[in-house]
């Protein structure tokens, strides 16, 4: 695989965000949607516009699939997996599915996407970053039910899929390690084994994607830049990045752009820290 040809980081909207996190690209409406966990707050950049709108939630929101046709956002929050609805007065309304972890109070969900089999994956973890009670989720949006896919992870980030090698890909970013195992449609994931292991110097591996050709990207927080591995674990190429805590991607095919969250949490303030950062894609 050769490296992909992309511009310079571009400072899309300063946000200032606390612990930007989950963007999630919306074709139809050719925008951006992305959440600040530590920040209560859900926003949407469009990309045409550059008009920008923010909403405030009641609690955290981990992260959130794009709209649906209703305007609805399919999330996974503090207490649980949720509807949520932006609404005209600037707060987000929420309607529960399910709270999966009643009996682990300190938990909340952090990342997660959809599959490719409509299925929303999501992953807790402890609030404090303490104790290793973060599990897998796969919510069967239909139905409602949730199914815990797997347990023992301090730090859960991902996931990214590859359904063309029936792979999903797994992050304890905690620990610096990348997983991978075989994804199974309509079910989860069997051979869990290591992909990447970092170490000092590295960054703490975040949130992933893979891109078009089955090339694995991944933010990594500490580490100021965006790295591109191959199906093998072999490093493409790294793209260096003006925030130093990167947490996450999404692609914009349809706009041959890269959008990068970021955070500002535990840094001086200042200008790129928790900003939205775009890639132009040659």
């Amino acid at each position: 695989m050769t490296p992909w040809r992309v511009s310079n980081p571009e400072i899309v909207w300063d946000a200032g965000a606390v612990l930007g996190e989950s963007p999630v690209w919306s074709p139809r409406e050719r925008a951006l949607w992305w959440v600040d966990i530590k920040g209560l707050a859900l926003f949407r950049y469009e990309l045409e516009t550059g008009l920008r709108s923010v909403w405030r939630a009641g609690e955290p929101i981990g992260c959130i699939s794009a709209p649906d046709s209703t305007g609805r956002l399919l999330a996974a929050t503090r207490s649980g997996f949720a509807w949520l609805t932006p609404d005209e007065d600037g707060a987000v309304s929420r309607t529960a599915i399910i709270a999966p972890e009643p009996d682990l109070p300190g938990n909340r969900f952090n990342d997660g996407k959809r599959a490719p089999d409509g299925s929303f994956w999501a992953g807790s973890m402890d609030d404090a970053e303490a104790a290793d009670s973060g599990a897998w989720w796969r919510l069967d949006a239909a139905s409602g039910e949730a199914t815990r896919l797997a347990t023992g992870y301090r730090v859960t980030n991902g996931p990214a899929f590859d359904p063309s090698r029936s792979r999903v890909y797994l992050t304890d970013s905690a620990r610096q390690t990348v997983f991978v195992a075989n994804w199974i449609a309509g079910g989860g994931f069997d051979q869990l084994r290591v992909f990447r292991q970092f170490g000092e110097g590295d960054g703490y591996p975040d949130g992933m994607e893979v891109d078009s050709d089955g090339a694995l990207w991944i933010a990594f927080w500490d580490g100021a830049c965006l790295r591109r591995f191959d199906p093998d674990g072999a490093l493409i190429q790294t793209v260096d990045l003006p925030a130093r805590r990167p947490t996450s991607l999404a692609f914009a095919p349809e706009a041959n752009r890269i959008f990068i969250t970021t955070a500002s949490i535990g840094l001086t303030p200042g200008k790129a820290q928790g900003a939205l950062i775009t890639l132009s894609l040659d």
